[in-house]
């Protein structure tokens, strides 16, 4: 057996990265994963700008008593005149500083005679006080988002706020997939004794486009080895990846295996881990390809922790390894184990700490437990836990 580390690396040291690029406007960037990093073309703020609502001053003119005359008003989006000696100027959040003033006070420490046109200060003024300076968000030159990285909302955002208006980003990879197996049936047709409804056609359906990758979905395929041969030949000839669940045993009625060896060739293994303890990985010509366990809930953490990392790299993406969070055991955990367990469980926040709980069925044909939990709790090989311990937390 492979280790989960063992297996994990192993997979990830085979990915070729797509390199094929497109250029793209901001709205279509979101989820994308850049191909190229975005340098500032500007300084963010342009200028010194008010970070709040007030008055522009030079604390040069202070003085204790001093009313001073308000000498300009300066809305958001206003080329301000430099500021006459001894007054102040009113002036709003994210206002340009006029030249020769150096603070701002804030409205809320300041007593205004509108009829007189003048201002007073009720609290000590600093230098520099409610100043946001050139520069001080986003130095012009600066690489602000690095290649590899898959684009968030904020992203998107930060980008626009430089007058970017498009980005390098690679483009979207395809994996094509079909299930085999006559005891599956579709949902929505009628229920038969000795037959169960196909639930990962459509939990692969659901994972895929979370990663910004598009499914070749090939259906369900006739159950014999020709007919194996020939969707693994299709979705070879139309994708990026080819992915299935199930059928890579040494059974007789299991085509996958032998098909997958005749058109290319098979790594296949046990990790040390649970639930999905078989993995299988290799190509049909030339196309890699990853075997998922055919148990729901085993394709689910496998696709998770293994799948999802490789499929990451191969979109370009830098930072593709699941990130554990580390929580307080709700629970006990008495006998130790040689395989690594992934445990369905659900986060509990109590006194200000949070904790783990574990749904109470762990076995890897119970679906609903990963309906039920937020994550993995990991407990390591040839250990216990009892509640309090910390143990890490993989969100799904």
């Amino acid at each position: 057996m492979k280790t989960f580390d063992e297996a994990l690396s192993y997979l990830l040291e085979q990915v070729s990265p797509v390199m094929e690029t497109e250029t793209l406007p901001l709205t279509q960037l979101k989820g994308r994963v850049l191909a190229k990093g975005i340098v500032a073309p500007v300084h963010v703020p342009p200028m010194p700008v008010a970070t709040m609502d007030g008055y522009a001053l030079n604390t040069a003119d202070l003085a204790e008593g001093v009313a001073l005359p308000v000498s300009q008003r300066i809305p958001a989006g206003a080329m301000p005149k430099p500021l006459k000696a001894g007054t102040a100027a009113r002036i709003f959040t994210g206002a340009a500083m006029p030249e020769g003033a150096n603070a701002v006070v804030m409205q809320e420490e300041t007593e205004a005679d509108e009829q007189a046109g003048t201002v007073s200060f009720t609290a000590e003024v600093q230098a520099g006080q409610n100043i946001r300076a050139t520069g001080a968000s986003i130095q012009q030159g600066s690489e602000i988002l690095q290649a590899g990285r898959r684009l968030q909302p904020q992203d998107v955002a930060l980008i626009a706020s430089m007058g970017i208006a498009k980005a390098e980003v690679y483009r979207p990879i395809k994996v094509a997939s079909f299930t085999t197996g006559d005891e599956l049936l579709e949902p929505g047709e009628s229920p038969e004794v000795g037959k169960i409804f196909n639930a990962n056609r459509y939990l692969l359906a659901a994972l895929l486009p979370e990663l910004g990758i598009e499914l070749v979905d090939l259906g369900q395929v006739e159950d014999t080895l020709e007919a194996t041969q020939a969707a693994l030949k299709a979705a070879a000839e139309q994708a990026d990846l080819v992915m299935t669940t199930g059928g890579v045993s040494v059974g007789e009625e299991d085509h996958i295996k032998p098909a997958v060896e005749a058109l290319g060739h098979l790594d296949m293994w046990k990790v040390k881990m649970k639930p999905g303890k078989p993995l299988a990985y290799g190509e049909v010509q030339g196309v890699p390809f990853i075997g998922l366990p055919g148990n729901p809930v085993s394709a689910f953490a496998t696709f998770k922790l293994f799948a999802q990392p490789y499929l990451k790299a191969m979109q370009g993406e830098t930072e593709v390894l699941p990130k554990s969070i580390w929580v307080k055991a709700e629970f006990d955990w008495p006998k130790a184990g040689f395989r690594r367990e992934f445990a369905r469980g659900r986060l509990l926040s109590r006194d200000g700490e949070t904790w783990a709980a574990l749904f109470p069925n762990q076995d890897s044909g119970v679906l609903t437990s990963t309906v039920w939990a937020d994550g993995f709790v990991v407990i390591p090989e040839d250990s216990t836990v009892q509640k309090g311990d910390a143990v890490a937390f993989y969100p799904f």
